[in-house]
């Protein structure tokens, strides 16, 4: 059985053997050998969950509050220019971040209307009836290629067809079922497109995954943390994130620093304004440290962060970018001029280094540029760990960087500030940002000294995270036992992105051909290559890529056709099916798949 991510119709596919075996799901040969050392069980939701969601939806509107309440104020003192500046930053990254929520949502819902309906309904028929003959056996569904794509394009009925003579005969018999309720679908999608359009003209969109995220937090509770609640609301977390990390450094950066620069410019603090500052500054410190427990919580090969190790996070992050910021300001309030032509040569510098460290977030090549652009305006305000490997080298470095930069603005102010300014007011200025800057050191050792999942920053005591030739290798036992090889390419989470390889991992790849499901027997893997071996018991998704390296997200959380057919295919699965991606350390898998590509 195989299906195509992009909604293709389904088509039969064999393996290398002469004489394929029924289509069916394979029972493991294999008996049960425990979970893997690098497999964390899902956490279940708490109501510290429920809670931080609310925390994070009350951050969210309190900055935009407080922003349009300022720009309203500015507005009824005559002050236009301020006005204008305060709106603009409100309005326009807001606009930026809701064509993008829309878009999303577009992509997923009209992904399973229309043409590709009928495949789609084929693969939950086609895994309903795989999943229902395997009754406890190991179901595999692979995105393995194959020599045979070319002769697999005919009509959709034709292959539905033809995996019901193979044993999966409700494919055709669901599929005919969707066709009688086409117009109740097609009425629940007109109201779903304007429903999504009002809230997102509204600005909206971003309240609505939050709620969203409330009831499927809700809902994975009352089932156990099983089922496709608790994996809906991973890719719901992570879609949310990423749109708040890009609105904060859009947004509430930006505004920031400009209500700080007319603050200093005016030598007068208005009560809004100060309200302003504090809830972007909040707001940025909030995402940051939310970004990374989600990040964390949606890769099952990482220990999760606690909500302490949270907190603390998101001090260091307040007060290192409370300092940058009031610098910035400073030096703003002086040299207009100069100061733009610092921000832009500090993201030039900042792009350049982050592209040339190679990332591996996105899909394709354009798409990680434009990312790594994204990621040099972060650069300008705080750090932020792109790449594996060598991370605390490169956190230093940048640190170094930020504080020789945070000391030359401060000097330059302080040595052409106006003459309204007195010494007395001078130095105390200074003193808060060498303060402000020295607590953010500090809660950032504390928190990886004490706090940190992995374990302490010491490489004796990194709990399972060594660094070796620039190489992070992560266990989940002690330091003793900590393994040199990679950890297995398995992924017991919420499916969320595809990763993307390069060179010849990738390939040369044409849209129409992509990687298919494919049910296939288990291949045996040496148990030398991993230090316990992997669970066989239940359903496997395997996916032709390589998995990407934290701090990236999976690939099932990135390529939004692999996300929906995964979600599909874990729906009608009674057991919440297990993700693999192509392991490079295993040399037999490795050619498999290259020959069969």
């Amino acid at each position: 059985m195989a299906a195509k991510s992009d909604g293709a119709a389904l088509s039969v596919q064999t393996t290398e053997n002469p004489v394929p075996p029924p289509l069916q799901c394979m029972v493991a040969t294999e008996p049960d050998q425990g979970p893997s050392s690098c497999r964390y069980a899902s956490k279940p939701y708490s109501l510290l969950d429920c809670c931080w969601v609310l925390c994070s939806l009350l951050v969210f509107f309190s900055d935009g509050a407080t922003d349009l309440w300022l720009a309203a104020d500015y507005y009824l003192r005559r002050d236009y220019w301020w006005f204008g500046l305060t709106l603009v930053f409100v309005v326009v990254p807001s606009a930026v971040v809701q064509v993008l929520s829309f878009r999303w949502i577009v992509y997923d819902y009209t992904d399973i209307s229309g043409s590709s309906s009928g495949a789609v309904a084929a693969v939950s028929a086609a895994a309903a009836a795989a999943a229902e003959s395997s009754k406890g056996g190991e179901c595999n569904f692979s995105t393995k290629g194959s020599t045979n794509t070319n002769n697999q394009r005919g009509g959709g009925a034709a292959n539905a067809a033809t995996v019901g003579g193979v044993g999966c005969s409700s494919a055709g018999q669901n599929a005919a079922g969707a066709g009688t309720e086409s117009g109740t679908r097609t009425c629940c999608r007109v109201c779903m497109w304007l429903f999504q359009s009002i809230l997102h003209l509204l600005q909206l969109g971003q309240v609505w995954r939050y709620v969203h995220a409330l009831y499927l937090g809700a809902q994975s509770s009352w089932h156990g943390n099983r089922g496709h609640f608790h994996w809906r609301l991973m890719c719901e977390c992570a879609d949310i994130t990423m749109l708040r990390l890009l609105e904060a450094f859009l947004k509430s950066a930006p505004q920031l620093v400009l209500q700080l620069s007319i603050m200093i410019h005016a030598n007068h603090v208005l009560p809004l304004q100060g309200l302003s500052a504090s809830a972007s500054l909040v707001s940025l410190a909030w995402i940051i440290a939310s970004y990374q427990k989600t990040l964390r919580d949606s890769r099952d090969d990482k220990l999760p962060m606690s909500y302490k190790a949270v907190i603390v996070q998101m001090l260091w992050h307040f007060f290192t970018i409370g300092a940058r910021t009031i610098a910035f300001a400073l030096f703003a309030s002086v040299f207009q001029l100069y100061f733009g032509i610092f921000i832009v040569s500090h993201w030039c510098l900042m792009t350049f280094w982050i592209i040339q460290g190679e990332t591996d977030f996105c899909m394709s090549k354009w798409e990680e540029i434009i990312y790594n652009m994204v990621v040099g305006i972060v650069y300008i305000f705080c750090w932020f760990n792109v790449k594996e490997g060598r991370a605390r080298f490169r956190m230093w470095l940048y640190h170094t960087v930020t504080l020789v930069e945070n000391v030359s603005l401060i000097a330059a102010w302080y040595l052409y500030r106006g003459p309204n300014t007195s010494d007395f007011y001078a130095l105390i200025v200074v003193c808060v940002v060498v303060c402000s800057y020295a607590l953010g050191i500090f809660f950032m050792l504390g928190y990886y000294c004490l706090l940190h999942p992995d374990g302490p920053v010491s490489a004796a005591q990194w709990g399972g995270c060594v660094e070796d030739g620039g190489l992070m290798v992560e266990s989940c036992v002690t330091p003793a036992e900590a393994s040199p090889f990679p950890p297995p390419d398995v992924v017991t989470s919420p499916p969320r992105t595809l990763t993307r390889t390069a060179g010849a991992d990738r390939g040369e790849v044409v849209p129409g051909d992509l990687a298919v499901f494919q049910v296939r027997s288990t291949t045996t893997t040496s148990l030398a290559l991993a230090p316990r071996p992997l669970r066989t018991e239940g359903p496997v998704i395997r996916i032709d890529l390589p998995r990407k390296r934290y701090p990236a997200w999976d690939a099932h959380f990135i390529d939004r056709r692999l996300r929906k057919t995964i979600l599909v295919l874990e729906n009608t699965s009674p057991v919440t099916p297990r993700i693999q991606y192509r392991s490079l350390s295993k040399p037999k898998e490795v050619m498999e798949y290259e020959t069969t590509v």
